[in-house]
């Protein structure tokens, strides 16, 4: 399979990189908020959810990748400890709030645990790039519904 390479500028673009970040496990450690360059970046092993399942495909598989959102106004936090850069995070979902002026509005990465990043932004900017190869892993995530 190749690299995952995909770009958001709208909430339905977002909805399709959410859905292929879901359950992407990262380090506290592993996330920056660039202010000079109103850029926050995430470097995460996300769940490979397109395998589909099938003779001699390899079912439960990670990658490591990066995801970034741009014209970033500020960034705030709640139920992460960023004294504990070694800390794990599991990425649940990002959802986008529009502002009282378009396109402006509120980004949120939605962490299991109760954890959140808010990120003001001045437009739908997310962009989800694979780095290298994927390995296999011994479990695939559960949710209950």
């Amino acid at each position: 399979m190749s690299h995952l390479k995909l770009i958001a500028l709208d909430e339905q673009d977002l909805s399709v990189v959410s859905a292929h970040v879901q359950d992407a496990v990262m380090k506290v450690g592993d996330l920056d908020w660039r202010p000079v360059e109103r850029r926050f970046i995430a470097a995460a092993n996300r769940f490979v959810w397109e395998n589909r399942q099938g003779f001699l495909r390899r079912n439960n598989e990670r990658r490591r990748a990066a995801l970034h959102f741009e014209a970033v106004r500020s960034v705030s936090s709640t139920g992460i400890a960023r004294d504990r850069p070694d800390e794990v995070l599991s990425l649940l979902a990002i959802g986008f709030t529009p502002g009282v002026e378009a396109p402006a509005g509120t980004l949120e990465l939605v962490f299991s645990g109760g954890g959140a990043i808010r990120l003001e932004v001045d437009y739908i900017e997310a962009r989800l790039a694979d780095l290298g190869a994927a390995w296999d892993t011994a479990s695939r995530p559960q949710h209950k519904t």
